[in-house]
């Protein structure tokens, strides 16, 4: 072997690399051992060696079985070694095949191969991002194997760090869980090393994140008569190490968010809820704190007692504060989702967050930081705090958050940031906002117009719950300028939506928009065939009685307009289905058609006694009397009583 020195540079020992091709082993091995050494801390060494276009020689090196063991070993620890370079040179092993190659070869013999192969898979597991699933049901089984008790803790360890860095998929969650991951992984709860036990706790959090079926599996999971629950209930305790109780609280965060621990639970209220506002506090390590922060966010982003219960815990708001004031990208977005779970249902959390000093500036910052988890977390932020009436008119008037968000709804392509602003930008445009007319004169109806034309259903229920927010009791000028951005084509292919969330908040608009009276017979008299199109057209549709019963409501309001209700008294179809409907199964339906009856057969307007003459021609007093007769709700009963008292004077 030629003479090898840790100081030399590869860029000049090109023989090296040449004997890496050698047909002799020896020769072979030893540009291995020269190259391994070389690039050990060195990402320089470790680009200069990739230029020179070793990976795939180690590649077929490792993968050909008639190559001297300690060849293929060697070749395997120096690729595992790549692995821990730059991004630049993890991507180009993983597009190498790398990943697969590995894992067939833990199908050879030799412990010391399958040990390098398990090292160098769990580096480049860690790092690998894709969706794509290479570890099939065969492969976790076989990864498994390697994870019993018998097996040494370098095993166990690599195991569980590569399949919770693994499981990304559903398919891989139920993968595991059908090959028994959860026996195996309570068992290693138990071993003493610290090592083994942390990536276990990760690969359990994994698994169960987002899915009922398997964290109920892990749930009711015993070893030696302790269940798992058990088992991470003393790994939350103050005298285990910080990253322990982290991932044992992410992990029982996990379990309740999938329905397998519900939120009254003791180990969730009083163990592990205490435990994530305690890691939150200034006197841990920042990555740590942002850690916790985003697993408390988690936990407490659906339940209000959970929320109430954290808000008044230990200076948690004042932590948060400190987080945002951080450099880090994971602590200000951690702060930021722990306030928006925090203020999503509580009026006085919501008024003590706001509160706090800065926060609304720090809010604003985030709005406008070039990086984009941290503008979803302060939108999904600002969007919980939007939730509060006095909010609105105080705070939010104060800071003219606005202003932010109208570039993000016009310049975003995030789905996610999209949606959060836009559901921000449904409360902003409630009635009683006093931003609702500075952003109609900053054009934001031509912005939800355009939004309720995206493909997602989210952004495009958002556009129209905000359009039918701001429709609410608006100038009439207001509600012209909707409909005319909106056009009858965007209005009818909303009301075809497959979402039928998207229907009926359509439906809405389109009664706020006939109403109060006095707009109702304006907005007819421009829109008026169009607008009784779009209710007929749901009408006819499959839809369910809900969505049908907004669209009778559209007709009620039409038809208290002194002009507008001929465009029903003109339509023989309509008047024939409104009195089909009082005999619907339904009885939303029959309610909200005798609320349109009543209205056209109003005594004491004009044209009253020809509208009462043709309703009764359709049968309407002859049904109106069986309805009464055979009604047990008094509530309806008196609604069918006073539309029938409409038909007992005409007009003179």
């Amino acid at each position: 072997m030629k003479p090898f020195s840790a100081f030399m540079n590869v860029e000049n020992t090109r023989f090296y690399i040449d004997d890496l091709y050698s047909s002799d082993p020896t020769v072979c091995l030893g540009s291995i051992l020269c190259i391994k050494n070389t690039v050990i801390g060195s990402n320089r060494q470790k680009e200069s060696v990739i230029a020179q276009g070793i990976v795939p020689r180690l590649m077929q090196l490792l993968r050909d079985s008639n190559v001297r063991i300690n060849v293929r070993i060697e070749a395997a620890v120096t690729l595992g070694s790549l692995a821990k370079g730059t991004e630049d040179h993890i991507e180009l092993l993983l597009k190498s095949g790398a990943i697969q190659l590995l894992l067939d070869l833990l199908e050879e013999d030799n412990p010391k191969l399958v040990d390098a192969c398990l090292c160098c898979l769990r580096t480049l597991t860690l790092q690998d991002t894709t969706t794509l699933n290479k570890y099939t049901l065969k492969r976790v089984q076989k990864l498994l194997s390697f994870a019993g008790l018998k097996e040494n803790t370098l095993r166990q360890e690599c195991v569980a760090t590569i399949l919770g860095a693994a499981c990304k998929t559903v398919t891989e969650q139920n993968n595991l869980a059908t090959a028994g991951a959860p026996l195996i992984l309570a068992s290693l709860l138990t071993v003493s090393s610290t090592s083994v036990r942390i990536p276990v706790l990760t690969c359990l959090a994994a698994m169960s994140y987002n899915n009922p079926a398997v964290a109920l599996q892990i749930v009711n999971t015993q070893y030696n008569d302790t269940s798992i629950i058990k088992l991470l209930s003393t790994m939350i305790c103050r005298y285990r190490s910080i990253e322990m109780q982290i991932e044992a609280a992410r992990c029982l965060t996990n379990l309740h968010r999938a329905g397998a621990i519900p939120a009254s639970d003791h180990i969730i209220i009083y163990r592990t809820l205490p435990c994530l506002v305690q890691l939150c506090q200034e006197d841990n390590l920042e990555q740590h704190r942002a850690v916790a922060a985003d697993a408390l966010a988690y936990l407490t982003e659906v339940d209000s007692e959970l929320q109430k219960i954290a808000a008044i815990s230990n200076q948690l708001v004042s932590a948060m504060v400190d987080l945002l004031n951080c450099q880090s990208v994971a602590a200000r977005q951690a702060a930021f989702r722990v306030f928006a779970s925090l203020a999503a249902n509580d009026e006085d959390i919501r008024k003590r967050i706001i509160d706090t000093k800065c926060l609304m500036e720090k809010i604003m910052e985030g709005l406008q930081d070039e990086n984009k988890d941290i503008n979803l977390a302060a939108v999904r932020c600002l969007h919980s705090l939007s939730r509060s009436v006095q909010q609105l008119r105080t705070s939010f008037q104060d800071h003219s958050v606005w202003k932010l968000l109208m570039p993000i709804l016009v310049e975003s392509s995030s789905t996610e940031l999209l949606t959060a602003a836009s559901s921000a930008l449904c409360n902003l445009l409630l009635e009683f906002s006093p931003a609702k007319e500075p952003m109609v004169q900053q054009g934001v109806i031509s912005v939800l117009a355009e939004l309720v034309t995206k493909p997602e259903p989210s952004i495009r229920l958002n556009g129209i719950w905000a359009l039918m927010n701001l429709a609410f009791q608006a100038e009439q000028r207001v509600k012209s300028s909707i409909l005319n951005s909106l056009g009858t084509d965007k209005v009818f292919r909303l009301l075809d939506d497959p979402d039928p969330r998207v229907i009926m908040k359509t439906l809405g608009l389109l009664r706020n928009l006939v109403s109060p009276r006095p707009h109702t017979d304006a907005i007819m008299a421009l829109h008026g065939i169009q607008i009784m199109q779009g209710v007929v057209f749901v009408l006819e549709s499959a839809h369910s009685p809900e969505i049908k019963e907004q669209a009778l409501c559209i007709l009620g309001n039409i038809a208290d307009g002194d002009r507008a209700r001929e465009h029903i008294m003109m339509n023989e179809d309509i008047l024939k289905k409104l009195v089909a409907f009082m005999n619907h199964p339904a009885q939303c339906l029959q309610e909200t058609s005798i609320f349109c009856i009543n209205n056209l057969a109003r005594k004491g307007e004009v044209g009253a006694s020809q509208r009462q003459n043709r309703l009764k021609d359709l049968g309407v007093v002859n049904i109106l009397q069986s309805l009464m007769s055979n009604s047990s709700n008094q509530h309806f009963y008196n609604r069918v009583k006073a539309t029938h008292s409409q038909f007992m004077m005409n007009d003179v």
